[in-house]
């Protein structure tokens, strides 16, 4: 900085510096624990020491009171459907307010498009929620389209899934409380392998 010849950021820094009396000063070395003792000597009235016992070191996990736990009633489904050059397969997975999980996987024998793979995994779904008593239902789904047909939202303009989407909801009908949401497919890994195992699964007709 005390140069005179300097240029591009260096310079501009010296230009903006020059209106303060500043005084360069070589740093000389400091051995041994004289930092320390400097600042031990200017410590301030409300200062605390840091602490480095740690109480909960030993806790591995947290979980939920039972009251706590109770007041979830809901159960939750997420589904998904897969079609690939191997096959058609749907899974769906059933989770309990205790927090259980229920799979369920399917291969479908015939050809189908993706949605329709989408519409049958749901319904596999809804009919095993509905076997099992179930009232209060979360579903979750990665196919926007599906979700949002069941849902209302969207207009069903394919002749092949205007009876699926009619089906679902003569089943919607069976519950007391359910509802849809989408939920990206990054986020539905369980049911998305399912349904991608059942696709693979080599199977004839006769099994």
């Amino acid at each position: 900085m005390e140069s005179s010849a300097l240029s591009g950021r260096m310079a501009r820094w010296q230009i903006l510096l020059s209106e303060y009396d500043i005084v360069y000063v070589s740093q000389k070395s400091i051995k041994g624990s004289t930092i320390a003792d400097f600042l031990a000597t200017r410590t301030m009235d409300e200062y605390e020491p840091l602490r480095f016992d740690f109480p909960d070191e030993d806790l591995m996990c947290i979980t939920e009171k039972k009251g706590e736990s109770s007041k979830r009633k809901s159960w939750k489904m997420s589904f998904d459907g897969g079609s690939n050059a191997l096959g058609h397969g749907i899974g769906t997975v059933l989770v309990s307010p205790e927090g259980n999980h229920y799979p369920l996987t399917a291969r479908l024998n015939f050809f189908c498009t993706n949605n329709i793979a989408e519409y049958e995994a749901c319904i596999i779904g809804l009919r095993a929620a509905i076997e099992r008593n179930i009232k209060t239902l979360e579903v979750y789904g990665d196919s926007a389209l599906v979700i949002y047909q069941i849902r209302g939202d969207w207009e069903v303009r394919d002749s092949k899934l205007v009876k699926y989407r009619d089906l679902v909801a003569e089943l919607i009908k069976e519950f007391k409380e359910i509802i849809f949401n989408y939920l990206p497919r990054e986020e539905n890994h369980l049911a998305d392998a399912l349904a991608t195992l059942a696709s693979m699964f080599k199977a004839n007709r006769e099994t």
